[in-house]
């Protein structure tokens, strides 16, 4: 889960990280009365969760309240990337002496957290990565001990930053990591720290992820999300709690269970057809769940058929065709479908999908061969 900019740097100074005076507004008045509240010269940033918004003319310097307001006007009728501005952050201008980039995210190869930074970075840390890729410095962190600032002086002293400033820094750095740790975040980014003219360090902007299979216990920071950027399936995905990830091909799969929904794709591929999503509906579906998940499934335009390949353990397989039924009658699918089912109440469920106009497989491979079937008409 992405949080907007003012999310995050409302999070950063909680833990300690300074940054720059400043509101959310919602309207243009809004934004002319925060800024005659900083002193008049602001920045005026949409609040949207991409990058390239400054590209974009998503972020303007105000010399004024009124001009704050005119630029305010601008952006919230804009839309960048698809993506509607709903709201503007007006920060107080700083006069900028350097600019560093700095974050903390995780390190899957080393299966550690890792500190990057870059006193080339900034606004433009991609175009460095791609060029100069040995001026950004990483440093991994061990979980158990945590960020030490023995580590927060080494990078300080590796980016040549003066000495004056190394206590604010570490300052910093340790906030960033009480952030990364206590949000269960995946990723904590300023960018860029910068160092004012009046030798202040500023987070200027902050972008934080949020590891969603942490949210259950995160619940302030899970009302958090906006939902602009997500998929009508997404939102809907996570309503009735299913893992789903929607894929390129066009036979949409619901399984029950991580790995045989692994495996069914895998099969699909063997006999030449292309999966449309990963769809893992879990132990214990009933009927509503099911009917959800193929909601979800035939919202995909690509989707020429549909296989169903459930095992009943935990999962009873007539609550599974009992769920098909109820979407079925509520959607009306016009493409085939292939159904397994396997396990407990398997013939019951059987029975009650009979009159349903399914085809039906008793193996996998059956099944999976005619769902390619199925989909190549």
């Amino acid at each position: 889960m992405k949080l907007h900019e003012y999310q995050s740097k409302n999070i950063f100074s909680k833990f300690g990280i300074p940054i720059p005076k400043g509101r959310v507004a919602t309207t243009a008045q809004e934004a002319k009365q925060i800024a005659e509240e900083l002193g008049g010269r602001v920045v005026v940033k949409s609040q949207v969760l991409v990058g390239g918004r400054g590209k974009a003319g998503g972020v303007k310097l105000a010399k004024d309240p009124a001009e704050a307001e005119q630029l305010a006007t601008q952006i919230l009728g804009m839309e960048i990337k698809g993506l509607p501005v709903r709201k503007v952050l007006v920060d107080e201008a700083s006069a900028i002496d350097q600019e560093i980039y700095f974050a903390i995210t995780d390190d899957r190869a080393a299966k550690k957290p890792v500190l990057i930074i870059s006193a080339a970075g900034g606004v433009d840390i991609e175009e460095v990565a791609a060029k100069t890729p040995e001026k950004i410095i990483k440093v991994n962190i061990d979980p158990l001990l945590g960020l030490r600032e023995y580590q927060a002086r080494d990078v300080a002293v590796a980016i040549d930053l003066p000495r004056d400033y190394w206590r604010d820094f570490t300052k910093i750095a340790m906030g960033l990591w009480q952030v990364y740790q206590s949000t269960d975040a995946s990723l904590a980014e300023i960018n860029p720290l910068v160092i004012t003219k009046d030798k202040k360090m500023l987070a200027l902007d902050g972008k934080m992820m949020i590891d969603d299979n942490a949210l259950f216990r995160q619940p302030e920071l899970a009302e958090m999300r906006d939902t602009d950027e997500d998929a009508p399936a997404e939102i809907e995905v996570r309503k009735y709690g299913l893992s789903f990830i929607k894929l390129d091909g066009d036979i949409g799969c619901m399984v029950n269970g991580a790995g045989l929904a692994m495996t069914s794709m895998d099969v699909i591929k063997l006999f030449g057809g292309e999966p449309a999503n990963f769809l893992d509906v879990g132990g214990g579906a009933g009927a509503e769940k099911v009917a959800a998940a193929m909601r979800i499934i035939l919202t995909d335009p690509n989707v020429k058929a549909v296989l169903f390949n459930i095992f009943g353990g935990i999962t009873r397989c007539d609550e599974v065709a009992k769920g098909i039924l109820v979407a079925m009658d509520e959607v009306k699918p016009k493409v085939p479908m292939v159904v397994r089912l396997v396990g407990t109440n398997a013939e019951e469920g059987r029975r009650l999908l009979e009159n349903a106009n399914m085809i039906t497989a008793e193996t996998l491979a059956d099944a999976a061969k005619k769902a390619v079937a199925a989909a190549k008409g």
